[in-house]
């Protein structure tokens, strides 16, 4: 069995579960650090292991790209190529389709694409993709689709909506055939843009082709949060609840409560990585900015309320220090406290999930946490 669901809350549709993967199980809910390139920026895989971090996400896009799929193949696979004996979620490149639009042709077949490195010309077709994550020896697969943009017409969606239907079929079928010769769990990815009807038919082709999880696609593009709420909580009201359920690209504390209370089990996103190479640290009051002058005499950690090494032995002072310096060491720094921060808050949440006491923890979290980024301490 691929997952289990070991409680469900009294207080929500927020739930505990185990993720049984090649590469060890993975408790639920969890967030997936983002390695595009196989590797999370500014942070060693030791650390990772370290953090308690059994899942993380890479980009077949990229890697396709660089170094390459014959070298990652001779290397052994992705895990021994980065040195990582977890679990590796590898993303199809749907998301570049969307965010590097400039660069690509749909077409019925897949999609052709100028790499954005060196301007040479390649074709991805869902059967390609597939295969391609095969070799990287994914635990888990994730179908090409095509993510589209807020503000188009239902026309425009309904079109990207058929397109990645077919998809999803012919990256199952493709799935199925390489099974027998050991490979990943093909994840179906729903569409829709913010179509309630078109979302519904989304999920209702996909649950059809009976995959082993579901992911959300197309949310935290930059719609209001209230169209994110809305569109999220239809959606997985849908979904097969047997079956794990990967809300894509979130990763701050209001977006992931939100996706845990309506039953969400899977994370991922750049933001707790990149916002530490922009000198922002998250803390139990909200953000912290290592820009801001006051910080340049705080001897304060960098979360009074945080017991991560870094915290233990760093302050706001020194870290405001190595940014204004540009020292490498900066990120490095943040990035693990920041991850450490997360973990840590997935841990709360799975504790307060099994307590029954989900949304008083909700609560009392945002009784302190300031969300607003303007409002970074």
């Amino acid at each position: 069995m691929l997952f289990s669901i070991s409680h469900v809350a009294e207080d929500s549709k927020a739930r505990n579960g185990i993720l049984h993967l090649a590469h060890g199980s993975v408790s639920t809910p969890a967030f997936m650090p983002v390695g595009t390139l196989g590797t999370v920026k500014a942070i060693f895989m030791e650390d990772l292991e370290d953090l308690g971090i059994n899942l993380i996400l890479g980009n077949t896009y990229h890697l396709y790209l660089r170094p390459g799929l014959e070298t990652v193949a001779e290397a052994g696979g992705l895990h021994k190529f980065i040195m990582w004996d977890k679990n590796i979620l590898t993303d199809s490149g749907g998301f570049q389709v969307f965010s590097l639009a400039p660069f690509r042709k749909i077409e019925e077949g897949g999609v052709r694409f100028r790499s954005h490195i060196d301007g040479s010309y390649h074709s991805l077709t869902p059967e390609k993709v597939v295969e391609a994550q095969k070799i990287l020896g994914s635990d888990i697969l994730m179908p090409l689709d095509i993510c589209t943009e807020s503000g188009i017409s239902k026309k425009k969606a309904l079109e990207a909506l058929v397109i990645t239907s077919d998809w999803a079929r012919k990256s199952r079928d493709e799935w199925l055939k390489l099974k027998e010769n050991g490979i990943g769990e093909l994840f179906g990815i729903v569409q829709g843009n913010f179509y309630m009807d078109l979302r519904e038919r989304s999920i209702q082709e996909l649950v059809e082709l009976d995959l082993p999880g579901y992911a959300i696609g197309g949310l935290s593009v930059g719609e209001d949060f209230s169209i994110f709420r809305e569109i999220l909580a239809h959606s997985a009201g849908l979904l097969p609840v047997e079956k794990p359920h990967y809300l894509m690209g979130i990763g701050t504390p209001e977006y992931i409560f939100e996706a845990v209370e309506n039953g969400m089990d899977l994370f991922d996103c750049v933001f707790p990585t990149r916002i530490a190479r922009n000198a922002m640290a998250f803390t139990h009051s909200g953000l912290l900015s290592f820009r801001r002058e006051k910080n340049t005499r705080d001897f304060q950690p960098i979360d009074v309320d945080c017991d991560c090494r870094m915290c233990r032995k760093y302050s706001r002072a020194y870290l405001r220090h190595l940014y204004k310096s540009k020292e490498i060491l900066a990120p490095m720094i943040t990035t693990y406290h920041n991850l450490y921060f997360i973990q840590n808050l997935m841990a709360k949440i799975r504790s307060a999930i099994s307590n029954n006491s989900f949304i008083s923890f909700k609560k009392e979290f945002f009784g302190r946490y300031q969300s607003n980024r303007k409002h970074s301490i």
